[in-house]
């Protein structure tokens, strides 16, 4: 079995999940007592917030980049970044290692492929919706991406970090998310990505009328298959 090196923290709840299904799925395909071999980096997150200036965003890179180096140094075998936003600095994080980044976005979109689903609604923080790292990733594989207007926008993003990235989960947030979700499915989206690895947490398949393709899933599984993988 391949070691993972999980960079975590942002934020610690979702990182919870990933360290969860990542070993109950190893359980489940191995048995007996078995368990992931994981090395686990978790930041302190309010080091982490979004800065005001292009130079913080390059010193967030670097230090995500560092971290990466430092796991593979004590023995990972390939790098997870446990949060969707924090794939804005993959191909940094990428640059910095030789040993694989496993993409969220990619796993994403393979299983947007295995359900024959051609246009996707996404929803995650404001840099998950608006910067083009997560789209044009899906647009390679010609999947359409739609996104909420901006004051929807404005309040998922305001939701996931003043509420949900500290695990406050509310029936009124719950409505809010749903309604964008709707109003994302009658413009033509006949699928959800829950892009932001906190809202699992809030908004589950039997909530929707349409597949809804929970990221923190879908990347946790897939770090399984490379670790199992011969």
């Amino acid at each position: 079995m391949k070691t993972l090196g999980l960079i975590g923290g942002t934020t610690w709840h979702s990182t919870i999940d990933y360290y969860r299904i990542i070993n109950e799925t190893v359980n489940a395909r191995l048995g007996r007592a078995h368990s992931a071999k994981l090395l686990l980096y978790s930041v302190d997150f309010e080091e982490f917030q979004p800065p005001p200036d292009p130079p913080g965003w390059a010193r967030i890179g670097d230090a995500f980049a560092d971290i990466a180096r430092r796991l593979e140094a004590t023995g990972a075998d390939a790098i997870v970044m446990c949060a969707n936003t924090a794939h804005l600095f993959a191909e940094t994080v990428q640059a910095a290692v030789k040993i694989p980044l496993i993409h969220i976005v990619d796993e994403v979109a393979d299983e947007i492929a295995r359900r024959g689903v051609s246009t996707v609604g996404l929803l995650g923080t404001q840099f998950t919706m608006e910067h083009p790292f997560f789209k044009d990733r899906l647009a390679r594989r010609a999947i359409t991406t739609l996104v909420p207007e901006l004051p929807d926008r404005e309040r998922i993003h305001s939701s996931i970090y003043a509420e949900l990235g500290r695990g406050i989960l509310t029936a009124e947030t719950k409505a809010f998310v749903l309604d964008a979700i709707a109003k994302l499915v009658a413009q033509g989206a006949n699928g959800v990505i829950l892009g932001c690895t906190e809202l699992p947490l809030l908004i589950k398949q039997a909530d929707c009328p349409v597949p809804v393709l929970d990221t923190t899933m879908l990347h946790a599984t897939a770090a399984v298959d490379f670790a199992l993988r011969a």
